[in-house]
């Protein structure tokens, strides 16, 4: 009998856990399978350049089998509900005796993965789970009384003490006995998504594509330090959405930056600092798998649930539309929707004008931001909304706001990446564009047709204060 693999956010054929060992173990061939649920993805807010991404992925991913005589087979079901029957039907139709999957941590994927297993249960089909989304699985890090850890610095140290145990890559799987079975034709299109605005220009897909960023990545890392926090520059890695999808692994990330790194995880300040980052990805899994409440649009800290959250839908609107007044929030947010895409520092930006200066609920910016990013991953968007919104783990205190002009000097100070995505603002000077008292002056001066202020700094930010002291 063959075995068959299920292809979830793991679309890629090196150092994939589950693929290896169900090729390891197939002796009368592997079959893989996809299955779109676009219902579901509606409703978990999918981007459409996030599914467009996927699809784009799972082409590449159906070549790359079909090379080691792998078919890539695919499932329509509606929704999660409907997935574990369409998953055993074709198990039976092509006599699978094992099912083999990388895990998924979300509260709805875990429901339909359990479903899934009692389903195979009762048809004596084998099933093999692999933890291969994070670096270290999210319940191998406990405190010394088996708690989940909220606050990342102690979490850290676990996990450095920890991460060398589980970032050993598994090699490409071997050519498999043929199954002369032929792979389903990827869909271009799909029904309830607007692929026409996709950036296949932007992101490519493909492993080797993530392949020969991470490649170029690390001729730069040495600067990460600084540059990442730069957004005129590509200063970061360009890998989340590959990351997202599973095109590349957290292990082949992290093994490159180790070596670099001369075989540590702190030394170089670079490789140091981009390390930290993936092992933030795995802390927001360690806490959603810990508080399960925070994917289902419940604050980390409770008492933040009793905010008197402003219900201004024009404010939303500019902030969305990056028309807001404020230019590296609406630089940010123009790059938001003209790319798919975000500049992590102007996510801590944007979140925490919208969360505090326009003081509305981040649970719609956090929708928001998953109905147009590339790389939107639920435990990742969450954690960082939190963060900047003072509700979640380790979040910021919430009296820390961030004054947007302060930070567009800081990182933009020359206004390269503001201009680029605010092309109003082309005839103003960048000291201009960072001082707040004088940028309205300046925009009349050269009859920009930049809007003016949503809401003052200083009054915004002292009704934030009140806000969040009236807590209990």
């Amino acid at each position: 009998m063959s075995n068959l693999v299920w292809f979830r956010r793991d679309l890629r054929v090196a150092d994939n856990m589950a693929l290896y060992h169900a090729a390891k173990s197939a002796e009368k061939g592997l079959i893989g399978l996809f299955v779109i649920t676009a219902q579901q993805w509606q409703e978990h807010d999918d981007a459409n350049c996030k599914v467009s991404f996927w699809l784009e992925n799972v082409r590449a991913l159906s070549e790359s089998l079909a090379k080691l005589n792998i078919p890539l087979l695919l499932a329509d079901c509606d929704s999660f509900e409907n997935t574990p029957a369409a998953i055993l039907a074709l198990a039976k139709q092509h006599k699978c005796s094992d099912l083999f999957f990388n895990r998924e941590y979300e509260v709805n994927e875990l429901r339909r993965d359990k479903a899934i297993i009692a389903n195979c249960q009762a048809a004596n089909i084998n099933v093999h789970r692999f933890h291969d989304r994070v670096a270290v699985p999210p319940r191998e890090i406990k405190t010394k009384d088996g708690r989940f850890y909220s606050v990342f610095t102690p979490y850290r140290k676990v996990w450095d003490s920890r991460v060398s145990e589980f970032i050993k890559p598994f090699p490409k799987p071997s050519k498999q006995n043929d199954t002369n079975i032929k792979p389903t034709a990827i869909p271009t299109q799909l029904d309830g998504f607007d692929f026409s605005n996709a950036r296949s220009d932007l992101w490519p897909a493909g492993e080797a594509e993530a392949g020969k960023r991470l490649k170029k990545f690390a001729n730069s890392i040495a600067a990460y330090d600084d540059a990442r926090d730069i957004p005129s520059v590509p200063g970061t890695s360009l890998l989340s959405p590959y990351l997202a999808a599973g095109v590349i692994s957290p292990r082949q990330c992290l093994n490159a930056a180790i070596k670099i790194n001369d075989g540590e995880l702190r030394n170089l300040a670079g490789p140091t600092t981009w390390i930290s980052e993936l092992c933030w990805r795995d802390f927001y899994s360690h806490v959603m798998v810990g508080f399960p409440r925070v994917s289902m649009h419940q604050p980390f800290k409770l008492k933040t649930n009793q905010l008197d959250w402003r219900d201004a839908a024009s404010d939303f609107e500019a902030w969305k539309n990056g028309q807001t007044g404020y230019p590296i929030v609406d630089a940010g947010m123009r790059q938001l929707n003209q790319t798919g895409w975000m500049h992590n520092r102007l996510r801590m930006v944007t979140a925490m004008f919208l969360t505090k200066h326009l003081l509305i609920d981040w649970r719609l910016g956090e929708k928001y931001f998953m109905q147009k990013l590339i790389d939107g991953d639920l435990s990742a968007n969450n954690g960082g909304w939190q963060w900047s919104a003072s509700t979640g783990t380790d979040a910021v205190p919430y009296f820390r706001i961030f004054n947007p002009f302060s930070q567009s000097k800081r990182f933009d100070p020359e206004g390269k990446f503001i201009k680029k995505f605010c092309p109003e603002l082309k005839n103003v000077s960048a000291k201009l564009l960072h001082d707040a008292a004088k940028l309205t002056k300046a925009i009349a001066d050269t009859n920009s047709s930049y809007p003016d202020y949503v809401v003052d700094h200083k009054f915004a930010r002292e009704r934030a204060l009140k806000a969040f002291k009236s807590l209990k």
